[in-house]
């Protein structure tokens, strides 16, 4: 069977018997979500790529001791060992306080319908999304934490609560802060998105 088209379950099956291509599989399949959820905290590009293979260099051992145990939940599992990661990095280098904050160059937005619409299209989608990241940015931390672990981890509110180390509805809580900031953000800048959870 084709490895693109077997689920994250079978492509862990298949590691767990040997086949070293299915784990080369799932990392292909994941590593730029990664990547990018973690550019998103760190905000550089190179520091982001550390901390992708780390992510990885983990999960790898992990698996390798067979410590996954959540049937078909692979990317969320992935994504909360880069959510450690990226705070432990932070925690180590006492930069807690920075945590999803500050400029960055790289286009996190990048993507495969950019490269098939026209120019138009691209313009107004690249302008819809520079909105987006500028309200993000204006969120308080936890906010803007649990908007990044939402939309871009994909997240369930009870997986953002176990990692965050809070209750669902703290996390339930900070989201619906979050998309209020941004819509009143959005009105006083006449902006036209709409938001939901």
């Amino acid at each position: 069977m084709n490895a693109q088209k077997r689920t994250d379950i079978e492509l862990l099956s298949a590691f767990s018997q040997g086949d070293k291509q299915a784990l080369e599989q799932l990392i292909k399949r994941y590593e730029r979500k990664v990547y990018v959820y973690i550019l998103m905290m760190v905000h550089q590009p190179q520091l982001a790529e550390d901390l992708t293979q780390d992510t990885f260099v983990k999960a790898i051992q992990s698996l390798k001791r067979g410590q996954y145990a959540e049937d078909n939940k692979f990317g969320s599992w992935i994504i909360r060992i880069a959510h450690n990661i990226a705070i432990d990095h932070f925690r180590r280098n006492k930069q807690r306080q920075e945590l999803l904050s500050g400029n960055y160059d790289y286009d996190l937005f990048a993507s495969q319908r950019l490269s098939e619409a026209n120019a138009e299209q691209r313009m107004v989608y690249a302008q819809v999304l520079a909105d987006v990241r500028a309200l993000v940015e204006t969120l308080p931390m936890e906010q803007r934490e649990v908007v990044l672990l939402r939309y871009y981890g994909e997240l369930s509110f009870k997986e953002i609560a176990d990692l965050t180390d809070v209750s669902i509805n703290t996390a339930l809580g900070r989201m619906r802060y979050a998309l209020i900031n941004m819509r009143k953000t959005m009105e006083s800048k006449q902006m036209n998105m709409q938001l939901s959870m």
